[in-house]
């Protein structure tokens, strides 16, 4: 494809290249995240993709990082940051970054496949790098370190050969189990829908966190490995926290498809703005349905604001709850609309270019 199809997804140059999960990993998230798709995601990963599945399309972003065309978007699978920080100054950093990384290219590319603006084309390559980044960011190595690269030159010994901590996590764990991709999926999706519904519901942040904190046990047990060589116990101690990556990875993805590419969704953005720009009655009142991906109370003037489609500064509609009714909620809205799909209705505003749906009220919200 040309190199115009990028334009949507671009960012900042940065180079350096990493392997992520291996063929695999990716493939068996592929798959997994297939099995809960709903049928109108299905259908719509079907007419974009043609008879390329979900696994067939997890690899690409990685077959093409190396060519010219597609060199830029190396940083776009990893997220470097310094250990031992707090919930919340990590949110912080994350959310404050301006170098490319996985968490802003994958904000992006969801924006990109979500908007009524972008071409067909440009939403088969959102698509596919989404569909890898996602499981970039579950791997534990592509949330760490940027003085060793990620794990890259931490040297071990694994079954008598030489390798590194990045790779170790990428592949050779899971390649020691002899399985291929559907055989692992076949194995590992069995996920109770309280599981799922609770995956699903964890905000973009907090998946990142939680390879972070592995990434942060990981390193300090390389300093207790007697000449840095990899046992068999330690396999079995950590193929548990490999399994449940692959299917938080798997079932997180197929959730941000479902919310994405279900049919009243897909233009929801272009539709809430426009209702806004063209309504004569600026009392009328608007009706939107969308996936709460993060929020923030103000202490100093009680306002509370949710991001519906996208994190901050993505979101496709902001809810806004004035401090004079903040009090009508049982419980802080920041909090307990969290991950959920809701519906609201309000009146709206344009703000800074972005439609705003004003809340008065817990009744006009509703969770779907």
């Amino acid at each position: 494809m040309k190199k115009k199809l990028l334009s949507a997804c671009a960012l900042s140059l940065f180079a350096l290249a990493l392997i992520s999960w291996g063929a695999t990993g990716h493939r068996t998230i592929g798959r997994i995240a297939e099995n809960h798709l709903t049928p109108e995601a299905k259908a719509a990963v079907r007419d974009l993709l043609g008879n390329e599945t979900l696994a067939d399309a997890s690899t690409w972003a990685d077959e093409v990082r190396p060519t010219p065309e597609y060199r830029q978007t190396a940083p776009w699978h990893y997220i470097n940051l310094p250990l031992g920080l707090s919930y919340e100054d990590f949110q912080a950093k994350v959310k404050g970054m301006t170098d490319p990384n996985v968490y802003s290219a994958l904000l992006k590319c969801e924006s990109d496949l979500a908007s009524s603006t972008t071409t067909r084309d440009q939403k088969i390559v959102a698509l596919k790098f989404i569909v890898h980044f996602v499981g970039d960011l579950h791997q534990p190595m592509h949330v760490s370190r940027s003085e060793d690269k990620g794990g890259n030159t931490i040297q071990l010994n694994y079954e008598g050969q030489g390798t590194n901590l990045h790779a170790l996590w990428d592949s050779k764990l899971i390649e020691h189990q002899g399985l291929n991709d559907q055989q692992l999926a076949e194995k590992y999706d069995h996920i109770s829908p309280a599981k799922i519904k609770e995956w699903q519901g964890d905000p973009l942040i907090k998946w990142i966190w939680e390879s972070y904190q592995i990434s942060s046990k990981l390193y300090a047990e390389v300093d207790q490995m007697t000449n840095h060589t990899v046992t068999d116990d330690y396999y079995q101690q950590h193929m548990p926290i490999i399994e449940e990556r692959l299917q938080q990875a798997g079932i997180r993805l197929a959730g941000v498809l479902n919310g994405i590419l279900s049919k009243p969704m897909v233009n929801a953005a272009a539709t809430a703005a426009a209702a806004v720009a063209t309504a004569p009655d600026t009392t009328a009142l608007a009706h939107y349905c969308d996936k709460v991906y993060g929020g923030r109370h103000f202490d100093d003037s009680g306002m509370t604001l949710l991001n519906l489609g996208a994190e901050y500064p993505n979101q496709k509609m902001t809810i806004v709850i004035r401090g004079a009714d903040s009090g009508k909620f049982p419980q802080a809205p920041e909090t307990y609309y969290q991950g959920k799909q809701i519906c609201v209705t309000g009146k709206q505003e344009m703000y800074r270019g972005k439609p705003e749906i004003v809340v008065t009220d817990p009744s006009q919200i509703q969770v779907q």
